[in-house]
């Protein structure tokens, strides 16, 4: 099961689809996200992630999963596994985060859009749909994807649908600090989850850093760890057929 993170949706994994063979993928929208339905007023947070994931596998009628998780579906992922361990065959995690940590660094849109006060004017003055709400995304999520043959077509595909989903972006930003910070305390759940866990980080991404997936893997017991070259933030669109072979093997 391929989880997206922000401010991206499923297609995030379209390169990566060709090279998974015959395995059955599951890939959806959150809701909020893509071609999801986007509720007016809804508290698009981490928690309901997590209710939106329990929904969908349960709909589906998934008795086991292997969970993979990138960048903002970090939380409901790992907070999924951990109430339901023996429906995880295998747990990968793509860049992401979880809960607060010295070397995690956020990315400067994000830290715009989350700092208290500091949002607020960066709201007002990028607006919803506006021409300088969309340059920053195309050059925050240009720096996402280090494969200069990739950047332009990926940015322009997930630009397409953003539009529509900033109510959730701005509302998960509003949720970040709250999710990171209250996670702390579940640390000992993590040193106790005993599913295998694989931790695949691009290199060259400066926010979700190499010290953070050395993190994840000094905390789970069953963690491995690899580091990929020459990939960024989206280490699956830079390096879809090695994440791919990481992934298939997980469990």
């Amino acid at each position: 099961m391929l989880l997206h993170g922000f401010p991206d949706n499923l297609h995030l994994y379209d390169e990566l689809m060709p090279h998974l063979g015959d395995r059955r993928v599951v890939r959806f929208d959150f809701l909020g996200w893509g071609r999801s339905d986007k509720p007016e007023g809804y508290p698009y947070t981490a928690d309901n992630m997590t209710g939106d994931l329990a929904a969908v596998i349960d709909r589906l009628g998934l008795e086991r999963v292997v969970l993979v998780a990138h960048d903002a579906s970090g939380p409901p992922a790992i907070d999924w596994a951990l109430l339901y361990p023996h429906r995880v065959s295998a747990l990968v995690l793509l860049n992401t985060y979880y809960h607060q940590m010295t070397s995690l660094r956020r990315p400067p849109a994000i830290a715009l859009y989350s700092t208290p006060l500091l949002r607020d004017m960066a709201r007002a003055l990028t607006g919803r749909g506006s021409a300088l709400a969309l340059r920053l995304y195309t050059w925050q999520v240009g720096r996402f994807i280090r494969d200069d043959r990739r950047r332009a077509a990926k940015v322009k595909r997930l630009r397409d649908d953003f539009v529509a989903a900033q109510p959730a972006f701005w509302r998960l930003n509003d949720d970040l600090l709250g999710t990171v910070l209250t996670r702390r305390r579940r640390i000992p759940d993590l040193r106790r989850f005993d599913r295998p866990v694989r931790v695949i980080f691009g290199v060259e991404d400066r926010s979700l850093n190499p010290r953070v997936a050395h993190r994840f893997a000094e905390l789970f017991p069953r963690a491995e760890l690899h580091l990929l070259p020459n990939a960024g933030h989206f280490v699956q669109v830079d390096q879809p057929e090695r994440t791919a072979e990481l992934v298939l093997s997980a469990g």
